[in-house]
């Protein structure tokens, strides 16, 4: 065998690549191309994938900031609470305070009270007795009354017919003299006419 050259083991390694190794390879390359498509498609849905983890983002921001304002919003409804609970403890020392002072009003309307109804008490003594005493003076009174108008009503009675009898007997006096009267005046009244 002749020694080969250079040029031969190119041309023999040119006719090798070409035969053997450029299918091969060509099968590689496709094999190659699909796995750069396959990559390619799964780089789209990856792609599509960070896109929706993008909205999904957005949409966590929006949420997070809506958290945020609503956070905001519960501190300041804590606040107005505390606020209201406080205004509720001043109240409630307040009333209280009130119920103290009623209570301390209360038992000295009570004292006060009680100490005007033994006042009153021994007062309605003092008149009850009073009335007994003008009672039995005014029964004395109206008995002695009634006594003395008894007389006094006899004694007029009596007036009254001594009265009446001596006013009878000056009528019967008065009567008689008039007829007497009438009389001369009618026997003066037929001298003059005759």
């Amino acid at each position: 065998m002749a020694e080969m050259t250079k040029k031969d083991i190119l041309e023999a390694l040119q006719e090798f690549s070409n035969k053997t190794l450029d299918p091969k390879f060509e099968k590689i390359d496709q094999r190659f191309e699909k796995i750069d498509q396959r990559f390619e498609k799964m780089d789209q849905r990856f792609e599509k994938m960070d896109q929706r983890f993008e909205k999904v983002d957005q949409r966590l921001e929006k949420m997070d900031q809506h958290f945020e304002r609503v956070d905001q919003r519960l501190e300041k409804m804590d606040q107005r609470f505390e606020n209201v609970d406080q205004c509720f403890e001043n109240m409630d020392q307040r009333i209280n305070s009130v119920d103290h002072k009623v209570d301390q009003f209360k038992e000295e309307i009570i004292h006060q009270f009680h100490v005007i109804s033994e006042d009153v008490i021994s007062q309605v003594k003092l008149v009850a007795e009073g009335v007994m005493n003008l009672d039995e003076k005014f029964t004395r009174e109206m008995a002695q009354s009634r006594k003395e108008n008894e007389q006094a009503h006899q004694e007029i009675m009596a007036m009254i017919k001594f009265s009446y009898a001596e006013l009878d007997r000056r009528i019967s006096t008065l009567e008689g003299e008039i007829k007497e009267l009438k009389r001369r005046v009618d026997q003066i009244e037929r001298r003059s006419i005759s």
